[in-house]
């Protein structure tokens, strides 16, 4: 009995001992792979070259540096995180312009003549306002300014402007009149923007307003489609006041994209996300 006892009391410790052994490793090992991430090794192939480990790994242990808000992700690899700073819609227009005017080509298709469609203010939505020019029998529903005015010279949209509250930087309304406005309305198709897109904690936003604002929308609309390029795929940083806040990414809804990288997209279409890759 006495030698049972401490066989079985050796081998846990053996186990645990080997246990901590192994965290420590993974620490080690995710440690190493920051320093080179913020030495500037960015695509993946490099990081599993240089740290002499299997590009499944570096992509597991780069998922857990975004998740503790280390590094950002990126298509292909992963960046430093930087603490979120909203970017003025100017300054948003010049960035990823490819990337969105693909998504933009692919989410106009999802348009039909006597659709009632809500555009979210955003530069990705205002790529799509560009190829709505020229259509009939449309009714469009926008928060954003330069949406409305982008469109309303166009005979066959009627434009719609939602009141509010105009952001400084994402000129888009928000607030009481916004909100009332649009729960007396219903939409065929809501295509929504967003700072940061995450599978488990939606859409991510500078303010609460924003994100109730979106909520709203979905509940409102037949089908609603989230546009973002891959660059938004991160949730680096939340809760340091980099996206304070959230908007649920629901069951059901459509997530226009620009990569095809099945492993990033899984845990999209696992929460019931629709992803549509942009050729």
């Amino acid at each position: 009995m006495s030698a049972g006892v401490g066989s079985s009391g050796e081998s846990e410790v053996t186990g645990a001992s080997g246990a901590g052994a192994a965290r420590g490793t993974t620490v080690a090992r995710r440690e190493a792979l920051l320093a080179l991430v913020r030495g500037g090794v960015e695509r993946v192939e490099d990081l599993a070259e240089r740290s002499a480990v299997s590009i499944s790994t570096v992509r597991r242990d780069l998922a857990a540096l975004e998740a503790a808000g280390s590094i950002s992700r990126t298509y292909g690899g992963a960046t430093v995180a930087t603490p979120f700073k909203e970017q003025s819609l100017g300054v948003r227009m010049g960035l990823h312009t490819g990337e969105k005017k693909a998504i933009a080509a692919a989410a106009a298709d999802m348009v039909t003549a006597g659709a009632t469609v809500f555009l979210d203010a955003g530069s990705t939505t205002a790529e799509l306002a560009g190829l709505l020019r020229g259509r009939s029998d449309l009714s469009v529903v926008t928060r954003g300014p330069e949406i409305a005015i982008l469109l309303a010279g166009e005979p066959g949209i009627e434009v719609t402007v939602v009141g509010g509250v105009l952001g400084t930087k994402s000129h888009g309304t928000t607030g009481a009149l916004a909100t009332e406005a649009l729960r007396r309305m219903s939409f065929d198709l809501a295509f929504l923007g967003a700072d940061a897109v995450d599978p488990v904690d939606g859409l991510g936003e500078p303010t609460l307003d924003e994100t109730l604002l979106k909520e709203l929308v979905a509940r409102r609309t037949a089908r609603t489609v989230v546009l973002a390029d891959s660059s938004k795929f991160t949730r680096a940083g939340v809760g340091a006041g980099r996206v304070p806040a959230w908007a649920d990414l629901g069951e059901g809804w459509t997530l226009v994209t620009d990569t095809g990288d099945r492993a990033r997209l899984a845990d999209f279409e696992a929460a019931g996300v629709t992803v549509i890759a942009a050729p």
